[in-house]
C-alpha cells in the first residue's frame, strides 16, 4: 500500500521516516566531525557538503509533512492511555519542529557566513535569507549545534519509545512502520 491507512503506514510514509532518519543520524554525526576536525584547508568543502544534504533534508521533511497531512495518521493501539497518545503527539511534533528549527538556523548561518555555503552541488544557488555578519553567522552556528544535540535527544527518546512498544508492550507499533503487515 502506498497511501497510509488508519491501520498502518503507507510505503511513502515507511520510505520517508526512514531516508530522514539515516540522513539526520548521519548529519549530525557529520556535523560533529566537522567541527572536530583539525582546521584544514577543505573544511569549507565538508561544510559546503553539509548544508547541501541540510537544503535535501528540508525538502524531504517539507514533502513528508505534506503526505502526512493529506493521509490519514495510523490509530495508536486501542488500548492507549489518553497521556501516551498525548506524549506521541508531542514528541512527534518536536521532532518535526527541531528538525526544521536546526535546519533553518543552519541555513541562516549560510548566509550570514562568508563565503556562504549556497552553491548547492555545483547545480546552482539557494537563494540565502541571511546577510554576511561574522558575529551573526557564529550566533547561528551556536545555535544550529545546540538545537542538533536537542534533536539528537529527542530521537533517542524516540528510539526508546519504539523499543518500549515493540520489547514491552509487543504493541505491532514499530511494525507498522517496517513493514505493510498490520496485525
Amino acid at each position: 500500500m502506498i497511501r497510509n491507512t488508519g491501520n498502518g503506514w503507507g510505503s511513502v510514509s515507511r520510505w520517508l521516516h526512514w531516508i530522514l532518519a539515516l540522513a539526520i543520524l548521519g548529519m549530525i554525526g557529520f556535523g560533529w566531525w566537522m567541527n572536530h576536525i583539525p582546521a584544514r584547508a577543505d573544511k569549507f568543502f565538508y561544510r559546503s557538503i553539509h548544508a547541501d544534504i541540510g537544503y535535501l533534508i528540508l525538502l524531504l521533511t517539507v514533502l513528508r509533512l505534506v503526505w502526512r497531512v493529506i493521509n490519514p495518521t495510523p490509530a495508536p493501539p486501542a488500548d492507549s492511555l489518553p497521556w501516551q497518545k498525548l506524549a506521541a503527539r508531542i514528541s512527534h511534533g518536536a521532532l518535526y519542529l527541531a528538525v526544521i528549527v536546526v535546519i533553518m538556523l543552519g541555513w541562516a548561518h549560510s548566509g550570514a557566513h562568508t563565503p556562504d555555503y549556497s552553491d548547492f552541488f555545483g547545480l546552482f544557488h539557494v537563494p540565502q535569507f541571511t546577510s554576511p555578519d561574522k558575529a551573526a553567522a557564529d550566533a547561528y552556528e551556536d545555535r544550529h549545534i545546540l538545537f542538533a544535540y536537542v534533536l539528537l535527544a529527542l530521537i533517542a527518546v524516540h528510539f526508546i519509545a519504539a523499543l518500549w512498544h515493540h520489547f514491552i508492550r509487543r504493541d505491532r507499533v514499530v511494525a507498522r512502520m517496517v513493514t505493510d503487515e498490520v496485525g
